[in-house]
């Protein structure tokens, strides 16, 4: 047995203590460089996943319904006052709608001459616009889409929504009533839509604060009434850029903005809308405090005086998608079902 005292007791010099507070430090440093470089690699891809995923999904439904944009079941023609069977029910109130053969549904008065808008865009200034959108954000496009969906529902029980019955020469609106709707012979019953695309800022609650998030909206026609619903959170702006065929051969010959359509390219009768050109502009919902604020510059199509083009100066983190979609109901290339 060893018996301790005060001479054969052993421990830590001063200098050993200081070494080894010091490695300790040194590698208590390096975990928490390593640590806090990880979290702000995450906290970049989470950001750069959210902004395409965001994107992603909202792109997926402006594509989905701009090319399938006039498509009208076993119809072959586009609805007009010539072809409908019976009276329209009432239009929604408020409608969207500008200018002639531009609501829910075709004119039977002195608008019924022009040509029932299937597909129509403006930029969104400030104020109420296509009397049903209240405060869009300024200087983004508002688009007007109006079509049946793709399955139709003959022989079904319906909701209250707006249907639209065909043979391929007639046609009719009507709304459902909960029960079976009889066609007729011949015909064929589809659901009817009608939507209005705009980007709107709306107020969340996130992380405990309130904060203001631009959000790609839609007015949706649903039970008779123009209803409004988010698509997708973070979209800050949208554009569009139609391609017109002025030739007839299915070819694009021109391309124009929003501002540089006319009424007679949205009546589509010496020239037809084939394709449009998607720009959207995908904001992350808060402010990065590990990316500084730069100056960001996009610019959302158009050539020369037309072009827009967007300048930010803030932390927010930003992505560009861009896609073209062919539209499948227009011109001799039509669908009929």
């Amino acid at each position: 047995m060893i018996k301790l005292n005060k001479f054969n007791q052993l421990g830590f010099t001063m200098l050993e203590l200081m070494i080894s507070l010091f490695v300790g430090a040194f590698i208590l440093a390096g975990v928490m460089f390593t640590y806090l470089g990880m979290k702000i690699t995450t906290a970049d891809t989470m950001d750069i996943g959210e902004l395409q995923e965001s994107g992603r999904l909202a792109m997926d439904v402006l594509k989905r319904d701009i090319e399938l944009a006039g498509f009208w079941g076993n119809f072959t023609e586009t609805p007009s006052a010539a072809v409908l069977t019976n009276a329209s029910p009432t239009s929604p109130s408020p409608d969207c709608s500008e200018g002639t053969n531009n609501g829910t549904f075709p004119d039977t008065g002195a608008g019924s001459n022009s040509a029932f808008k299937v597909i129509y865009a403006k930029e969104a200034a400030s104020g109420n616009e296509l009397n049903c959108i209240g405060s869009p954000l300024a200087g983004s496009d508002i688009l007007q889409i109006k079509r049946v969906l793709g399955q139709e529902v003959t022989g079904t029980t319906v909701t209250s929504n707006t249907y639209f019955t065909a043979t391929p020469q007639t046609a009719r609106f009507i709304r459902g009533t909960g029960a079976v709707i009889n066609p007729g012979i011949n015909a064929k019953v589809w659901e009817y839509t009608h939507n209005a695309y705009f980007v709107q800022d709306q107020t969340y609650t996130l992380n405990g604060k309130s904060v203001v998030v631009p959000t790609l909206r839609r007015m949706r026609l649903s039970n008779g009434q123009m209803r409004s619903e988010t698509v997708m959170e973070g979209i800050e702006n949208i554009r569009f850029v139609f391609g017109l065929d002025t030739n007839g051969d299915l070819r694009v010959d021109t391309y124009k903005t929003t501002a540089q359509m006319s009424a007679i390219d949205w009546d589509q009768q010496s020239a037809v809308v084939s394709s449009v050109q998607i720009f959207l502009l995908v904001r992350t919902l808060e402010e990065d405090r590990n990316n500084p604020a730069t100056n960001q510059t996009f610019i959302l199509g158009g050539e020369g005086d037309h072009k827009r083009v967007l300048t930010f100066n803030d932390g927010f983190r930003r992505k560009l998608l861009t896609s073209t979609v062919r539209l499948v109901n227009v011109g001799n290339d039509q669908w009929a079902i």
